[in-house]
């Protein structure tokens, strides 16, 4: 339990590494320095003066190393609250970010990384001073890139620094999260427009972690980020939604199609997920995780996850924000216990050739957006129940269980199960949904809705930020309230959480910039405040 056994140690260097992570207001020196310390005229040959800045971004929008730090960007965090994961461990006393208890160390690391010197924003800078004019095909995947990392930034905490970013000397100004989505939407359109007109340049081969420098494959996948992005934003603003998803929908480029389209950060290190699972013992199953794939009797299941050694041949979850103290309704031993529950599955196991690439989207949530884009009428979205059916096919064969997919589709009996925790009884709790798998012509909307996204949340499994994101807009999946609320009545446990607090290190770095960002949130600084795009009531 590597946080816990140095977490003095961590606080010491606390502000070793505030000097590591550039403010925002500090960078306007370092998007002019050359990284790789070469001039001009020795990497202008070869692009590496505008290809070497990308290789940070990659390996830094799910950070790869060191894995402490990317459990506390995301898995401490959106992999808790979603219902993927959940600790077994008692950090921090047993109050902390996963019961609502914020620890502010803990929850900068969303925002630090994508604003460090290794992160999105700086090497993007870098990438258009370098490359905008001379290299437009580059700057336009930069710009794909940057779009990606942060609108995973302002889904967590709204409001961000993002057009006006480096551009204050004295401080940095926030922008409204509807302001970003727009001048996202705009970047896409830029960068896809660009792609289109020479899709079969290789300059980027040398420097592409994902599809090795095809640009018909960022086009793909610049679509498919556009139909996400747009999908997001639905209920709050259907009428742009519209008009970008049936830009997606209809450019030639296309949609991720197959699983050969995924993206994947070929990083060339060992998951950090492997880490927190086998090496810490620090990340299990959550219990909603459990409900949902033992009771649809899911095949990915047991790729997913381990069985557990507390209920042998069988998988086992646990409740997500239970402080795991001793005195808990349970014996001293109780986090020995837990640390038995399922761990992840042999892609993140050490002695089983863990994966080394991180998955940011896949094809299967391609065709759940489509789905869903069908059920609001969308021009071309095609037939929802077609891409629903089509997006559990691609997941089943994403993880090799294909076979199983036909059973698994007809399905109009399984439905989630109860809970149930043979350490402590007072952890269980009866399932929270009654749908099954089989698409029904006959229902509502919304319940259509809650079956594409109870089965987008598991295929694009183990990305816990989008995840948290659909919980968010949707209220699907169904997944188990914390068992322990500790965030002071800011957060309501049946609502749960619905972001992160701004981050301690932009408070005390950039105080005039908080300020102004907390008058653009809409409601308080605290984790019960609703993003923009949160829209409370029916999808419908």
């Amino acid at each position: 339990m590597k946080i816990m056994k140095n977490i003095m140690k961590k606080t010491i260097i606390t502000a070793f590494v505030a000097l590591l992570v550039f403010s925002c207001t500090d960078d306007f020196e370092a998007l002019n320095t050359d990284p790789n310390g070469l001039t001009d005229e020795q990497s202008q040959a070869d692009f590496t003066n505008v290809g070497g800045p990308f290789k940070p971004i990659f390996l830094n929008l799910y950070r790869y190393d060191p894995a402490w730090h990317t459990q506390l960007q995301h898995n401490l965090n959106a992999d808790t609250f979603c219902g993927y994961m959940a600790p077994p461990n008692p950090f921090a006393n047993g109050a902390n970010t996963t019961n609502y208890a914020f620890i502010g160390f803990w929850d900068q690391f969303p925002w630090d990384i994508p604003y460090s010197s290794t992160g999105v924003m700086k090497n993007a800078g870098l990438i258009k001073i370098r490359g905008e004019e001379r290299f437009p095909l580059m700057y336009a995947v930069a710009k794909v890139l940057r779009v990606l990392g942060m609108h995973r930034v302002t889904d967590v905490y709204g409001p961000i620094v993002y057009s006006k970013y480096g551009l204050n000397p004295t401080f940095s100004e926030y922008d409204r999260q509807e302001d970003v989505y727009n001048q996202f939407f705009v970047e896409l359109e830029e960068a896809i427009t660009t792609l289109s007109t020479d899709p079969s340049n290789t300059q980027f081969a040398n420097f592409d972690l994902v599809y090795g420098g095809n640009l018909g494959q960022w086009i793909k996948f610049a679509n498919t980020l556009r139909l996400r992005l747009a999908i997001r934003i639905s209920k709050v603003a259907p009428a742009k939604a519209k008009i970008e998803a049936e830009k997606s929908l209809a450019h030639p480029g296309g949609l991720l199609e197959s699983n050969a389209d995924n993206f994947l950060i070929q990083g060339g290190a060992t998951h950090p997920l492997t880490t927190f699972n086998s090496s810490w013992n620090d990340v299990r199953m959550n219990a909603s995780m459990e409900s949902i794939l033992v009771g649809y009797n899911d095949a990915r299941g047991p790729v997913l996850f381990e069985e557990s050694n507390v209920t042998p041949g069988q998988l086992k979850g646990l409740r997500g924000g239970m402080p795991l103290l001793p005195g808990y309704s349970a014996a001293l031993d109780q986090k020995e216990d837990y640390v038995e529950f399922s761990r992840l599955g042999d892609s993140y196991i050490a002695d089983r050739t863990p994966t080394t690439s991180i998955q940011l989207m896949n094809a299967a949530e391609a065709y759940f957006l489509k789905a869903e884009a069908a059920l609001r009428g969308w021009t071309g979205a095609g037939d929802a129940q077609a891409n629903y059916e089509m997006g559990i096919n691609t997941s089943f064969a994403q993880h090799e269980v294909s076979g199983d997919a036909p059973a698994y589709i007809s399905d109009n009996t399984s439905t989630a199960i109860d809970y149930v925790d043979p350490v402590n009884s007072s952890n269980n709790i009866n399932a929270v949904s009654n749908i099954t798998v089989s698409w029904d012509a006959g229902a509502t909307n919304e319940e259509k809705l809650e079956k594409i996204i109870t089965q987008k949340w598991i295929a694009i499994f183990p990305d816990g930020q989008e995840a948290w994101s659909e919980y968010r807009r949707t209220s699907y999946p169904k997944i188990f309230p914390v068992v322990v609320n500790n965030s002071g009545g800011t957060i309501d446990t049946d609502l749960q959480v619905r972001r992160l607090p701004f981050p301690n290190s932009e408070i005390s770095t950039n105080p005039q910039g908080v300020a102004q960002a907390r008058t653009l949130l809409g409601g308080a600084d605290n984790g019960g405040t609703r993003l923009w795009w949160d829209v409370p009531g029916g999808n419908f």
